[in-house]
């Protein structure tokens, strides 16, 4: 019998940490279903302590997960464990996940502690944990630079103290995979208590290398990764997600190892993220780009058509992939339209919330023939982003654009219900329509980024456009999705604006990152 290899998700705390992804409480919450879809063991719901609206997150997807466990991140600090406890009491099953540093540079020049002071903090924050959930995870947080003599001894510690999960986090990425994995392996072996708890690994991508770090240490008896979808992260990234399932799954031959994860999941889980967060999909991304499974040259071509295995070592089929089927149309009904919603674990609050999402979906389907579901689930998210507090809405928007001529467009917005309407020349469709709302609002903002990806293929599929706009310090991403792309991107901006109009709810959990 091999192994159960745990599978720990952290797109909703690791994953958000990426300048510009936070999400919002309604976001995360959705993308906690999708993992649970997913069949993940444990996701890692954000840091109850770093705001009040990420206490919120937390609590809001304790109270939904049923199937998955759910983990709050602390320091070692009665605070940030009492705040994680509280927001995970609803939780079917909950993980209080604490850490602190234990490399010399961190214990010297961050934290201002001896190395006795760090062991006695690490001691009382486990204890303290138990006090609220019997499964308690402890990270040295940049293990990678640590001691090891000091790494066994704080482990021994906290597992007598009741820590059930050791994670080994290579916080900074320096690891390299042939050391990491015997340094796990030199752990478990030394640390006489070691087999009293699961050993995990965390591992940083910048050097590229995090999930060539995570399945070293797998080899060498870690038996919990923690990773993110589409390897989403702090600087860098982590270690994605379906590289390490995958990899686990199509070299059996090498791991004595499973896991349970649904990989038919797994290309609807990468998309979903990436709309909300608005980082796009490189096509070249293993397991889940656009080009993982395409085939150009000749021969390969060839060798496909006489033998899928020639040139493929796993199927496109069982990641997900030629499972987006149209499943509605304009003649669909509301039955129709609901019951596919719950498929994709889309529940509504209410019948008004179902009758304003139905409105979007027959306006969709009068500008194209198919529906598919990453259609649907750009509508959630369009209407979700609508939903939030909304001082600036887009009531109309008329371009002209013509060979030899300098673009223009005229706006019309509503501000605290008062309409507006404004004109501007740009260098191309999109640029007069921004310049235009900007010209209503003067809200002085930075275009830091702007993306456009279609949701779907065919010249009438949706565009999906992410702006991300900077103000004082403030980042925040808006989302627009329309058949005509400039109209998308007007939503966007408007979308971005309304977010930085909005009171701030949260703070981006930088205060640790394990």
């Amino acid at each position: 019998m091999h192994d159960k290899l745990i599978i720990f998700d952290t797109t909703l705390r690791d994953g958000e940490q990426s300048p510009g992804a936070s999400m919002t409480r309604d976001e995360k919450v959705r993308i906690a279903r999708a993992l649970e879809r997913l069949k993940v063991d444990v996701i890692e719901a954000g840091f109850p302590a770093a705001s009040p609206g990420d206490f919120e997150a937390v609590q809001a997807v304790a109270r939904t997960i049923k199937d998955s466990r759910v983990c709050g991140l602390a320091r070692a600090l009665d605070r940030d464990i009492d705040r994680a406890g509280e927001a995970l009491k609803d939780a079917q099953r909950a993980r209080i996940h604490t850490f602190i540093a234990t490399s010399p540079i961190h214990m010297r020049h961050k934290l201002q502690m001896s190395p006795d002071q760090v062991v006695e903090y690490a001691v009382k924050a486990v204890r303290r944990a138990r006090q609220y959930t019997d499964d308690v995870e402890f990270s040295p947080e940049d293990a990678g630079r640590s001691e090891e003599d000091f790494l066994c001894r704080i482990l021994e510690a906290v597992i007598d103290a009741g820590a059930t999960t050791l994670n080994i986090p290579d916080t900074v990425g320096y690891a390299f995979p042939e050391q990491f994995g015997h340094m796990i392996g030199r752990l478990i072996e030394r640390i006489p208590n070691s087999d009293k708890a699961v050993f995990s690994v965390h591992c940083h991508n910048d050097l590229g290398l995090a999930v060539a770090n995570s399945l070293a240490a797998v080899l060498h008896g870690a038996r919990q990764v923690e990773c993110t979808i589409n390897g989403l992260g702090e600087r860098a990234g982590n270690a994605a997600l379906e590289e390490i399932v995958m990899a686990v799954r199509t070299r059996k031959d090498i791991f004595p190892c499973h896991t349970n994860i649904e990989t038919r999941e797994i290309v609807a889980c990468s998309k979903l993220v990436s709309s909300i967060t608005g980082f796009p999909i490189q096509p070249n991304k293993a397991i889940v780009g656009a080009n993982a499974f395409a085939h150009e040259s000749g021969i390969h071509q060839d060798g496909v058509l006489k033998s899928r295995e020639t040139y493929e070592i796993m199927s496109a089929e069982d990641v997900g992939w030629s499972t987006n089927r149209m499943v509605l149309g304009k003649h669909s009904g509301r039955n129709a339209f609901r019951t596919r919603m719950q498929e994709l674990g889309i529940e509504f609050a209410s019948e008004e919330e179902l009758n304003s999402v139905f409105q979007r979906f027959k306006v969709l389907a009068d500008k194209k023939h198919e529906i598919f579901d990453e259609d649907l689930q750009a509508l959630i998210t369009e209407a979700g982003a609508e939903a939030e507090d909304e001082r600036v809405k887009l009531v109309a928007l008329r371009v002209c654009s013509e060979t030899g001529e300098i673009p223009h467009a005229q706006v019309t917005i509503k501000v605290d219900n008062e309409e507006r309407t404004g004109t501007s020349s740009g260098g191309g469709a999109v640029d007069a329509s921004l310049k235009a709302i900007e010209s209503l609002l003067h809200t002085d903002t930075a275009l830091t980024l702007y993306s456009v990806n279609n949701i779907t293929s065919g010249t009438d599929a949706q565009g999906e456009v992410t702006v991300r706009l900077e103000k004082g310090g403030r980042i925040v991403n808006g989302q627009g999705a329309d058949t005509d792309i400039v109209i998308a991107s007007a939503k966007a901006y408007v979308n971005a604006v309304n977010k930085l109009l909005a009171p701030i709810q949260r703070t981006h959990p930088q205060v640790g990152d394990v």
